[in-house]
């Protein structure tokens, strides 16, 4: 993956040294550290530069970026992907339920990863998998990808500051008592003593866990909801929504009805974030899938 970056000096950057200008432009330092071991990867005024030179006003810096190998793990597969954006930072895709996005012990293949590889190999463009926002195998929805290490750096930052905004919808049950129109969840979580795979609300070891929701529509059986996730723990809404007692349809983990759908309904709807390197807000929507839909 190739990219270039050129940055006119602004003057309120007069003196900062290239270092620092480049960090206030979201490079990390573990991108900067992998920048300096490339021959003339950063030029000031079309020459090449160590990174503790003075700028002034109105130099021209431009930065090469190179990455020759791909992720050595993750084998091209010829799978369709459903491609909503590309450009030449972040690629944002719409995954399918039953589609895991990583490579893992019982799925070496059929993954988003290795849909993507197979997806860049065809234009002979080396690739490392870097996905922003991680969905269960059975969530379907949006996915954001970085398409080389600066970007990645930056939208990782963004997820911890709280910069990208992430909508899910779900289908919940009604359980005992009615879910409450809106409210936030505000309650930790940590892996169940008894599972490798299942988490469940722990007030004393869990970390901490706020889920948003709304309630949208109100259907016989079960309720159609939209949520904003504040932090982002594996399996998050599921854990929360079963905890309040409504847990998601189809959820068998966490004890959802399995009669109206066979996967936890729950589809990653809305992205919204600035852009990693132009800063343009940017929001995307994935349409609902077809057993959702059928239901709400």
């Amino acid at each position: 993956m190739q990219r270039t970056f050129t940055f006119q000096i602004e003057p309120e950057h007069n003196t900062s040294t290239v270092y620092n200008y480049l960090r206030s432009k979201g490079f990390s330092r573990q991108s900067i550290i992998a920048l300096k071991k490339l021959p003339e990867s950063i030029l000031l005024n079309g020459k090449w530069c160590y990174v503790n030179e003075r700028l002034s006003a109105d130099d021209c810096l431009t930065v090469y970026l190179v990455e020759k190998e791909a992720s050595p793990n993750i084998v091209p597969c010829p799978i369709p992907l459903d491609i909503l954006y590309e450009d030449e930072d972040i690629l944002v895709v719409n995954k399918p339920a039953g589609m895991p996005v990583h490579p893992s012990l019982n799925h070496y293949e059929g993954t988003l990863a290795n849909g993507v590889a197979h997806y860049f190999e065809q234009q002979g463009v080396p690739y490392v998998f870097r996905c922003t926002n991680r969905l269960d195998k059975d969530t379907s929805g949006l996915v954001l990808l970085s398409k080389h290490m600066v970007a990645a750096g930056i939208l990782s930052t963004m997820i911890a500051e709280r910069n990208i905004h992430r909508e899910y919808l779900a289908l919940v049950s009604k359980g005992e008592k009615p879910l409450p129109d809106t409210d936030t969840v505000n309650a930790p979580i940590a892996r169940c003593s008894d599972s490798l795979i299942s988490r469940c609300v722990d007030f004393q070891k869990g970390e901490r866990a706020v889920t948003h929701y709304k309630k949208l529509k109100q259907k016989d059986g079960y309720d159609l909801i939209s949520l904003h996730l504040e932090t982002g723990r594996t399996h998050q809404i599921r854990v929360h929504m079963s905890y309040l007692g409504h847990p998601l349809l189809g959820d068998s983990l966490y004890h959802g009805n399995m009669e109206l759908i066979k996967r936890q309904a729950l589809h990653s709807h809305k992205l919204s974030f600035p852009h990693p390197i132009t800063r343009e807000p940017m929001t995307f929507t994935a349409p609902v899938p077809a057993d959702m839909e059928r239901l709400i």
